[in-house]
């Protein structure tokens, strides 16, 4: 399954049950506002020792927290579990630019060129300060460490040009350090990665 879905599934999911709440819990204060109000009730109820209701408040919401763990953790093992067979790229990053060096030992800076349909992994490391890599199109968005390798990937499914950020403030030109994903047909991506540089 394509990492995007779940991570949007995971979004939405705890986007509605937030709209849910909030619109459930303001009708329910003001229904209590009116219904309870000092006219109508000047002496309050006292609802301690209420075991059914306090079981209510209890498990519904501890199942709603536990329903979004869920579908949270669930979106981020899609993330993590990179499929066999995935194409590998090395990616460096470096005050202020990217650069994707592929197995055949072709190195580009600022552009990762890639098949469309490859499962797509990007070992990611630094050679400077902290940088973070950010594909918003593939909701990739990693570390990028000095002397430690951190992955992601992505699925790329759809022929395009889709941006690269470094999200990580790393200095001052860090608003420049940007790059771009090519996804283009497979005998195009075999044709330029044989090209010389």
């Amino acid at each position: 399954m394509n990492p995007v879905h779940g991570v949007d599934l995971a979004f939405w999911y705890i986007l509605g049950i937030s709209v849910v709440l909030l619109f459930g819990i303001t009708a329910v204060m003001v229904a209590f506002v009116i219904r309870y109000r000092r006219s109508r009730h000047p002496v309050p109820e006292d609802i301690r020792d209420n075991f059914p209701l306090e079981i209510v408040w209890t498990v519904i919401p501890t199942l709603i927290a536990l329903s979004m763990f869920y579908i949270g953790w669930k979106a981020y093992l899609g993330l993590r579990e990179v499929p066999q067979g995935a194409l590998q790229v090395e990616v460096t990053a470096q005050m202020f630019s990217w650069l994707f060096t592929y197995d055949n030992g072709k190195e580009v800076e600022n552009e990762l060129v890639v098949p469309l349909g490859a499962a797509v992994k990007l070992n990611v490391s630094s050679v400077d300060v902290l940088h973070s890599l950010y594909i918003p199109a593939f909701r990739v968005k990693i570390d990028a460490v000095r002397g430690m390798t951190t992955y992601a990937w992505f699925q790329a499914d759809e022929l395009g040009e889709y941006d690269i950020q470094c999200t990580e403030y790393c200095g001052t030109g860090h608003s420049a350090m940007t790059a771009k994903v090519k996804i283009v047909p497979e005998k195009e991506y075999l044709a330029w990665l044989a090209e010389e540089e």
